[in-house]
């Protein structure tokens, strides 16, 4: 919708209203039923989403196993069945669950809506909390249901590939955390909600598209983490040197990523930076 034009023939400034800022420390929350009901929400999406792609990862290695497949050459989902798998639980999760907590599932979307004072310092840490000991029990049912495989084919954690070093697999953690935390700022904004309101899947959709799309680009060079929590859990599951090799890339890259997305649209796209010495100037005039 455009400007919107009122009994007298002037035009209104907008045709939304923007939220004010989350508080930084909002205790009141901590006594009410809908913010525990959020990390009860957190927790049981973060399971569910490493269950499904832990699983759809080793059955593809399964599959595609030369030694138990000789021959066949396009066993298993193949990469682009791994991204769809990701992509789409992300679909999925944060359809069923945005109406609840956010859908956030991801400590790097969290940090940065929390960036984006969207959400309050002590939401964001138990959201954290709860992302990672659910995507914990995620991957450990996918070990419990399927322990031989778990172990023979890497419990599906993100490690670096052949041939990438950690700063390559930094920038590509940076570069993909970017991309997710930026769509979903774009995709929760609240000038875009009042104009696409109509469509209830438009912000589920191009977050998980974009999940989709990092996962392809980046599989081949760090297993496409872009979530702290996935690649977290997976390395507690599986506990092996190789799991835990060159993790922290698997904490600083998304975070950093999450970070940059943040400041580029709150104070680039949004002009926070521009609005906030606009009303500085304002209310030094009126002194």
């Amino acid at each position: 919708m455009a400007k919107q034009v009122s009994e007298n023939g002037s035009f209104e400034a907008k045709d939304y209203h923007e939220p004010p800022p989350t508080p930084l420390f909002d205790r009141e929350e901590l006594g009410k039923w809908s913010f525990y009901r959020a990390l009860i929400a957190e927790f049981i999406a973060s399971l569910l989403f490493l269950y499904i792609g832990v699983t759809t990862v080793i059955g593809h290695s399964n599959q595609s196993d030369p030694t138990l497949h000789p021959g066949d050459q396009c066993g298993g989902v193949g990469v682009l069945g791994i991204a769809w798998a990701f992509g789409g639980m992300i679909f999925v999760l944060v359809y069923c669950t945005a109406g609840i907590s956010g859908g956030h599932i991801n400590p790097a979307v969290t940090f940065g809506l929390f960036l984006a004072r969207k959400v309050s310092l002590i939401r964001a840490v138990m959201y954290m909390m709860a992302q990672c000991l659910g995507a914990i029990c995620g991957a450990g049912l996918a070990k419990a249901l399927q322990k031989s495989y778990f172990n023979r084919y890497g419990g599906g954690a993100t490690v670096l590939r052949d041939g990438y070093g950690a700063g390559i697999g930094l920038s590509a953690e940076i570069i993909g955390t970017f991309v997710l935390v930026y769509t979903v700022l774009s995709a929760t904004d609240p000038k875009r909600n009042a104009r696409d309101s109509h469509v209830p899947v438009l912000a589920p959709l191009p977050i998980g598209f974009a999940v989709f799309m990092v996962h392809l680009a980046t599989i081949h060079i760090s297993g496409s983490g872009i979530n702290p929590a996935r690649s977290f859990a997976s390395a507690v599951v599986l506990n092996q040197h190789k799991a835990w090799h060159a993790h922290w890339i698997y904490w600083v890259g998304p975070f950093t990523g999450a970070a940059i997305a943040a400041f580029y649209h709150q104070f680039i796209l949004r002009a926070g930076a521009v609005k906030a010495l606009g009303s500085f100037r304002s209310s030094s005039n009126n002194v």
